[in-house]
C-alpha cells in the first residue's frame, strides 16, 4: 500500500528530539501507527492489544517496561494506563529525550494520565484523518486565517480539487487512498461495527450495540447542527442522561467535536448552545445513508456536509502544524433574526457565524457556503462583531466554491477551499 506523506512528520520528529516523550492521540485508524513505523522504522513497537503483552503489562509495568531498550513505541497504552505511572519513574532518571512514543485512540483517558503523571516530560500530538493539503501532496503547513500574509502566502502552492464532492463523500480516513481495492461501504461498516465492539466497549461496556448504532445515525444526521439532547433522546428511545454520556464518547474517541458558542457580556442576546460535527464527513454519509457522491451532493444535507468539511479542513491546519485550536474556535447565533429586503420583500434569516477564529486578541469571522457566486450580504451577521468592545475585528471570509479570490470589501474577502 502506498504512504501517504503526513504534514506532522516533521513536527514528530521536532518533538521527540526536544522531549523525554511523545504521546500521539487520534481517532482509530487515522495513521498513528503508520505515521510512526515511517518516521522511526527501527523503533521497536509495542501494541497491547496483544494479550500475552497486555497481560504481561497489567502484571508487572515496572518490570514490564524494564525489559525493553528505548526509544521504545506503545500503541493502545490507554489499555495498561498502569504504564504511564512507571514510565515517570524511568523519566525522573533520565536526562536523554526520545525515550517512548506512545498512542492511543482514547485521547481524554491518556492526555488526563499523561498530563498528571507525566507533566513537563511528555509532548502530546493530534493526528487528524488526511487532510487535503496531504491528499494532494501540498508541503504549504501554515494554520488557515484569512490575513492578507496568510493569503499571499497561500496563493504560492495552490491546488485545483476538481473531485471536492468525491472527497467528502469517500471520507479521508488513510486505508481508503493507499489501496484502491478497499470498497468504501465495506470499510466503514467495519469501522463501525469495530468502533462500537471494542472502543465503546472499553469506556462504557455497552451491550445494546444496535441502540449505540442508531444513536451514532441520529448524532450524524445533526451534523452542523447545533445539539439538542432532548431530541436525540427522543429519535433513540434513550434517557437524555444516557445521550449526554454517548456524546461525550464520541467526543473522547474523535468521532465528533463539539463547537463551542462565541459569547459574552457585550453579546448578551447570543445563544449558548453548542454545535456538533462528525470529524469525519465519509463515516457521517454513510450513517446516514448517502451512498454515492451525487446523492450527496444534491442531496438536503449538502450544506451541512460541505460545512463539516471545510471546518474540518481549517482545524486539520491548526493540528497539522503543531498549533492549539481548542479555545480560540467558535460560531456565533443570535437569538435576533436578521432582515433583509429582496426584490421589495422582506425576510428573516439566522443571524449566525458559521466559524470564528481568536487569534491575539482579533476575531476573524467565516461564513461557509457552497455556492460559486458569493456576495458581500452573505457576511451581514460578522457586523455584531464591532460590539465587543474588548477584541478587535480582523478580516472576515466567505469560504466558498468560487473559481477565483474575491475581495468583497475593504475587510472581506471570498475565498474558494483550495485556500484552506
Amino acid at each position: 500500500m502506498a504512504y501517504i506523506n503526513r504534514s506532522l512528520e516533521n513536527i514528530l520528529v521536532k518533538r521527540f528530539n526536544s522531549a523525554k516523550s511523545v504521546a500521539i492521540t487520534g481517532a482509530r485508524q487515522v495513521g498513528k501507527t503508520t505515521l510512526t513505523k515511517h518516521v522511526y522504522p527501527d523503533v521497536k513497537r509495542i501494541n497491547l492489544r496483544n494479550v500475552t503483552l497486555y497481560n504481561n503489562a497489567k502484571e508487572d509495568p515496572q518490570g514490564f517496561l524494564e525489559s525493553f531498550n528505548r526509544p521504545l513505541f506503545i500503541d493502545e497504552i490507554q489499555r495498561v494506563p498502569e504504564l504511564i505511572d512507571a514510565a515517570k519513574v524511568i523519566l525522573d532518571d533520565v536526562s536523554t529525550r526520545g525515550n517512548y512514543i506512545f498512542s492511543g485512540s482514547q485521547k481524554w483517558e491518556l492526555m488526563k494520565g499523561l498530563s498528571e503523571s507525566l507533566a513537563g516530560m511528555v509532548s502530546i500530538m493530534e493526528l487528524a484523518p488526511l487532510s487535503l493539503r496531504e491528499i494532494y501532496n501540498i508541503k504549504f503547513n501554515d494554520a488557515f486565517i484569512p490575513t492578507n500574509d496568510y493569503i499571499s502566502k497561500r496563493e504560492k502552492e495552490l491546488v485545483k480539487y476538481d473531485n471536492l464532492w468525491q472527497i467528502i463523500h469517500k471520507g479521508e480516513y488513510p486505508e481508503l487512498y493507499e489501496s484502491d481495492l478497499r470498497e468504501w461501504e465495506d470499510y466503514y461498516s467495519s469501522y463501525v461495527s469495530t468502533y462500537i465492539e471494542r472502543d465503546v466497549y472499553e469506556i462504557i461496556k455497552v451491550r445494546d450495540f444496535n441502540t449505540f448504532y442508531k444513536f451514532m445515525v441520529s448524532v450524524a444526521a445533526r451534523t452542523g447542527n447545533m445539539l439538542d439532547y432532548n431530541n436525540i433522546a427522543k429519535d433513540v428511545e434513550i434517557s437524555v442522561e444516557t445521550v449526554r454520556l454517548w456524546v461525550s464518547i464520541l467526543e473522547k474517541t474523535d468521532i465528533i467535536f463539539l463547537l463551542e458558542p462565541y459569547y459574552n457580556s457585550h453579546l448578551n442576546r447570543a445563544i449558548k448552545t453548542p454545535k456538533v460535527y462528525f470529524r469525519d464527513t465519509g463515516l457521517a454519509a454513510y450513517l446516514t445513508s448517502w451512498l454515492t457522491k451525487e446523492t450527496l451532493e444534491n442531496g438536503n444535507m449538502n450544506g451541512a456536509f460541505f460545512e463539516t468539511f471545510v471546518i474540518n479542513e481549517i482545524i486539520k491546519s491548526y493540528i497539522n502544524s503543531g498549533r492549539e485550536y481548542k479555545n480560540k474556535i467558535y460560531y456565533y447565533r443570535g437569538k435576533d433574526k436578521i432582515k433583509k429586503k429582496v426584490n421589495g420583500e422582506i425576510y428573516e434569516e439566522e443571524n449566525e457565524i458559521d466559524f470564528i477564529i481568536e487569534e491575539n486578541g482579533t476575531l476573524y469571522p467565516i461564513e461557509i457556503k457552497k455556492t460559486t457566486n458569493p456576495k458581500s450580504d452573505m457576511a451581514s451577521a460578522f457586523d455584531v462583531l464591532d460590539k465587543d468592545i474588548t477584541k478587535k475585528r480582523g478580516t472576515g471570509a466567505i469560504i466558498c466554491r468560487s473559481e477565483y479570490k474575491l475581495k468583497l470589501r475593504d475587510n472581506l474577502y471570498a475565498l474558494p477551499i483550495e485556500y484552506i
